[in-house]
């Protein structure tokens, strides 16, 4: 029987794995063509139009570096057991947020965008109870079982991401269970709508939206990001209640939810996985990761043109780099 090699992570400290993972952050940053530092310099470019091109640099190493960090960190979390992620946690913020949306009678939905380090925080929250998780297999066999192994290690239900999976996410909700969600993924078209994300007009998922809107679920934001004395992970718990998130129009619950992680972003804004082709399908250019400079650029000025002209409601804030 061949030994998946992934088994690896399970022997090699925590430590030395982030010092890896700086490590290939730092060659990364020295090929300017490769594409996760592509992809999140036009991410940058789009929504952080306002930044200097010094800042924009500042932001894209950290963005990489934390990259980097969460991907192996995630790796690390699946080889070992769950105990073992939850013993990294070292204080939960408004934690009262999430037990009241636990006990919800309408159950509640985890909402848990690309921000900081979702999966070790996974095996935390599977401490308060049995969730329905929706799971698209992974590429690669070795990498699929890997990762399956680890899920495996949770209370949670694995449902696939089709149909099926969403009655069963539907199901649990309506028993008063709950179920996590990452509402940020790009949809297929018949799964999406196009509403502003960072005020970048783009399609949108609308499976975490309907959910709330036919059950009235608890809607909780979670973030688990890494401490800056590097001694471990926080849990961020966010009360999204804003009555739009249940709205019964698709477009603007839709729209009310991206505005809820574009907030809960901003506060970690490096920490976000912004080497993600997140604004794959935008209306009037496509897709900006395939577009020419020229082209790119065009559309960037015009974007910024109609902001200063009409005011930008979508303008997001942050002290550090002040977007």
């Amino acid at each position: 029987m061949v030994m998946n090699p992934y088994h690896v992570f399970k022997i090699v400290p925590l430590s030395v794995l982030q010092m890896l993972a700086r490590f290939v952050a730092w060659i990364i940053l020295r090929l300017p063509n490769a594409s996760i530092v592509r992809t999140v310099r036009i991410n940058i470019s789009l929504i952080a139009h306002t930044l200097s091109e010094g800042q924009k640099q500042v932001l894209i190493k950290d963005i990489i570096y934390h990259q980097c960090l969460t991907s192996i960190e995630s790796i690390k979390t699946w080889a070992m057991p769950p105990k073992w992620s939850i013993a990294q946690i070292r204080d939960v913020h408004d934690k009262d947020i999430l037990l009241e949306g636990l006990a919800n009678p309408n159950g509640m939905l985890a909402i848990v965008p690309h921000l900081g380090t979702w999966e070790m925080m996974n095996a935390w929250l599977n401490q308060f109870g049995a969730p329905t998780i929706m799971y698209k297999p992974v590429k690669g066999k070795m990498a699929n079982e890997f990762v399956l192994q680890g899920r495996a290690r949770l209370n949670a239900t694995l449902v696939p991401t089709d149909g099926s999976g969403v009655k069963a996410v539907f199901k649990t909700l309506k028993q008063g269970g709950f179920s996590i969600v990452l509402p940020d993924h790009v949809p297929k078209p018949s799964g999406g709508v196009i509403v502003p994300f960072f005020g970048i007009k783009t399609l949108t998922s609308t499976l975490a939206s309907k959910l709330a809107s036919k059950t009235k679920c608890a809607l909780v934001g979670l973030s688990c990001i890494r401490r800056d004395d590097g001694r471990g992970f926080d849990i961020y718990c966010h009360k999204l209640d804003d009555p739009a998130l249940y709205d019964r129009n698709t477009e603007t619950a839709t729209y009310a939810l991206n505005l809820a992680m574009q907030h809960m972003i901003e506060v970690n804004y490096s920490h976000y996985m912004w080497g993600y082709r997140r604004f794959k399908h935008i209306p009037l250019l496509g897709n900006p990761y395939t577009a020419d400079e020229k082209t790119l650029a065009h559309f960037i000025h015009n974007h910024t043109q109609n902001q200063t002209t009409h005011g930008d409601s979508n303008a997001s804030h942050n002290s550090e780099y002040d977007l």
